[in-house]
């Protein structure tokens, strides 16, 4: 099992330089990928558009908390790689700030309840599952979700969990392998 590396509580200067790199190359990767929703939600898979896209949305989090292995990097890493895309001129302007901070408090919550003593494929599943979680939650009353049918909601919610699962869940496990292979962090 993978423990976490805690020294009195302090970040060293390479983990805030690689914070602010996944930080960075996520906000440039939300700007763009605001692109593929507008493509989806001009088809008649509009209803589901959020959702399908969700899982890049919330990548920074889960893979600032398995690369840097600390308390608060997942909620950090997605509220620092939501203001690089506000700053972006994003077209949803400073509410992604909220967004932000609701994505990376629900990819934290997965990795706490393992006590922040598993950054594999445990840690991953359960900020998966509570990042799913935390935002259909948040969804249901800041986008309207609570005035759908019940068969609607769950649709939505089996969307956005294979979403998250595979962006934030599977890719985010892959690109973790190659950041451990290549010797980047130690």
């Amino acid at each position: 099992m993978q423990t976490i590396n805690q020294k009195k509580g302090r970040w060293t200067l390479k983990q805030v330089i690689f914070l602010a790199i996944i930080a960075i190359f996520f906000g440039f990767i939300y700007e763009a990928w605001s692109f593929a929703y507008y493509a989806l939600a001009a088809t008649p898979l509009k209803a589901v558009a959020n959702d399908a896209t969700i899982g890049v949305w919330l990548m920074a989090g889960p893979l600032a908390g398995v690369l840097l292995q600390r308390i608060g990097a997942s909620t950090l890493g997605e509220l620092l790689a939501a203001t690089i895309e506000m700053l972006l001129f994003s077209s949803w302007g400073v509410g992604v700030l909220i967004s932000g901070l609701i994505q990376g408090i629900g990819s934290e919550l997965g990795f706490t309840l393992t006590g922040y003593k598993n950054w594999g494929r445990l840690g991953l599943t359960l900020s998966v599952i509570t990042s799913t979680l935390v935002t259909f939650c948040y969804d249901l009353f800041a986008s309207g979700y609570a005035q759908y049918s019940l068969s609607f909601l769950l649709v939505l919610f089996c969307v956005r969990l294979i979403s998250i699962a595979f962006f934030s869940g599977v890719l985010v496990y892959w690109i973790k392998l190659l950041v451990e292979k290549s010797g980047l962090i130690k």
